[in-house]
C-alpha cells in the first residue's frame, strides 16, 4: 500500500501538514508532524510508568501532532539504558500502561511505543552485564567490554521484543517502533564495528540484517497484520568500517518485503553522535537550505521502496516540513528536542511560527557535548512531566551536576543491589 498522497497547498483546509497518512497494515495518522523518540527517564524504581509519564504525555497528546512516539522502552529489566528507563517484559505494570495510553492518547493522537534493548550500551547492574553480537568494547569512556551472546540468548531476545509488543498493544498504544539506531542492540548487529561473528547472525551483511528481520517477524506474529510496527534505522554510523549507507537501502530493502508500516531515519551512534547534529559536522548548504538533515538518504530510500517515511532531525519551519512533504522525500516530519523546549510546537508551526532552534552549547568533546544535550533536553521533559514549563537554556556545569547526580547515583544504586 503506498502512502497517502496530500495536496501541496497551503490552505488551512487542505494543508499538507494536517492530512492524514494511510499505512500499509491500514491503519490511519491523523497529520504529518511526528514526536520523535526522546529518553523520558520517568520510570520510577521498579521501572514501571509514573504518573509525571502520564501527565507529560497528555500535554503532548493535546498539540496537534500527528504521531506521538515514546522514549525507548526496555524489553529487559536487567538490560537498561539509563536507570530511570520504563521496562516492559511481562504484564505486571500493565495498569500503569494503560493509563499512559489512555492519557497520551485522550485528544485522538496515535501513540507508538519505542522497544529496545541497548546491548554493549547498557548500565552495569548487579548480577548481570552488558551484552552484544561480540566481544567488542564501545569507545565510550567507562564502558565495559561485553558478553557475546550465545544462538540461544539470541533467540531469546528476539521473543522479548515480540512479549514487549504484544504488552503494549494489550495496553491501548495504537503501535510501536523499533529502535534501530544509535548504536543500540539491533544497531550494533547490523554494523561491522560491533557485529564480527561468523555465525548465522554475521560474518557479511545479508547475516548482519537477520537480527532485525527476526525481530520484525516475531512481533508482527504476535500484534497481527494490522497493528502499527515501525522502525528507527540509522543511515549510516558515520564511522568507518561501520555501517554503510549502502548497507543501509539493502536492510530497507528487505525490511519493506516483511510489511514494515513507517520507516524513521537517523543516523550516528554514541561513539559518533549525529543525532543531535546531523552526522557531526557542519551543515551542507543544501541541508540548511532544506532544514532536515537526512533528506538526501530519505530521497535515495523512495527509489527502492514504497514505506511512508518520517525523516527526523533540523526541521523548524512549516514551509521546510511542507516542501519535503510536497516533494514526496518524506511522509512525516519529525521533530525531537523542539518537543522538550516548546510543548505546543505542532500547534506554533501549523500557526505559521517555528520550532525552537536548539543553538549551539559545546564543551570539548563531541561525545560530552552529545550525552550534555540530550540531557539537557531530557530535564526539559522531565520538569514538563512535572507540570512545570520548559527552560530554554541552562549552564553546561549545571547540565553535568544533575546528569551526575541524576545518573550516576542511581546506576550506583542499582550496581550494589539497592
Amino acid at each position: 500500500m503506498q502512502p497517502t498522497d496530500a495536496p501541496a497547498t497551503n490552505d488551512t483546509a487542505t494543508d499538507v501538514l494536517t492530512q492524514p497518512l494511510g499505512l500499509p497494515c491500514g491503519a490511519t495518522l491523523p497529520g504529518r508532524i511526528g514526536k520523535s523518540a526522546m529518553s523520558e527517564q520517568l520510570g520510577d524504581r521498579v521501572n514501571a510508568p509514573t504518573s509525571e509519564l502520564h501527565r507529560l504525555y497528555r500535554r503532548w497528546g493535546a498539540t496537534g501532532a500527528g504521531l506521538l512516539i515514546t522514549g525507548n522502552v526496555m524489553v529487559d529489566r536487567h538490560h537498561l539504558g539509563e536507570p530511570k528507563n520504563v521496562v516492559v517484559d511481562d504484564e505486571r505494570h500493565l495498569p500503569q500502561l494503560r493509563e499512559w495510553a489512555s492519557a497520551a492518547q485522550a485528544n485522538g493522537t496515535p501513540t507508538w511505543v519505542q522497544i529496545n534493548h541497548p546491548g554493549r550500551q547498557a548500565l552495569r547492574i548487579a548480577g548481570t552485564h552488558p551484552v552484544a553480537p561480540s566481544p567488542l568494547r564501545p569507545k565510550v569512556p567507562g564502558a565495559p567490554t561485553p558478553k557475546e551472546l550465545t544462538d540461544g540468548q539470541i533467540h531469546a531476545i528476539i521473543e522479548r521484543f515480540a512479549v514487549t509488543a504484544e504488552v503494549v498493544r494489550t495496553a491501548g498504544f495504537h503501535g510501536v517502533q523499533i529502535h534501530g539506531a544509535h548504536g543500540y542492540l539491533v544497531s550494533q548487529f547490523l554494523s561491522p564495528r560491533a557485529n564480527e561473528r561468523t555465525d548465522g547472525w554475521g560474518g557479511d551483511a545479508t547475516r548482519r540484517m537477520r537480527f532485525v528481520l527476526e525481530v520484525l517477524r516475531a512481533i508482527r506474529a504476535r500484534v497481527g497484520s494490522g497493528y502499527p510496527v515501525g522502525i528507527k534505522l540509522n543511515s549510516a554510523d558515520f564511522q568507518r568500517g561501520g555501517f554503510s549507507e549502502e548497507e543501509s537501502m539493502d536492510v530497507v530493502a528487505a525490511l519493506t518485503a516483511e510489511g514494515l508500516d513507517l520507516l524513521e531515519i537517523s543516523g550516528g551512534t554514541y561513539e559518533s553522535p549525529a543525532m543531535t547534529s546531523g552526522g557531526g559536522t557542519t551543515k551542507a548548504e543544501s541541508t540548511k537550505r532544506r532544514e532536515a538533515y537526512f533528506l538526501e538518504y530519505a530521497e535515495k530510500v523512495r527509489a527502492i521502496s514504497a514505506v511512508p517515511l518520517m525523516v527526523t532531525g533540523g526541521f523548524r519551519s512549516a514551509a521546510g516540513m511542507r516542501d519535503a512533504i510536497s516533494s514526496g522525500a518524506t511522509d512525516l516530519a519529525g521533530l525531537g528536542r523542539p518537543f522538550a523546549l516548546q510543548v505546543e510546537v505542532p500547534r506554533t508551526v501549523l500557526d505559521g511560527g517555528t520550532a525552537p532552534d536548539m543553538g549551539s552549547r559545546k564543551p570539548s568533546s563531541q561525545q560530552l557535548q552529545a550525552a550534555l544535550e540530550l540531557y539537557f533536553h531530557t530535564r526539559q521533559i522531565q520538569r514538563i512531566g512535572a507540570g512545570h514549563e520548559p527552560q530554554t537554556a541552562e549552564p553546561l556545569p549545571v547540565t553535568a551536576a544533575h546528569m551526575l547526580l541524576d545518573n550516576g547515583w542511581a546506576a550506583l544504586r542499582r550496581k550494589r543491589g539497592g
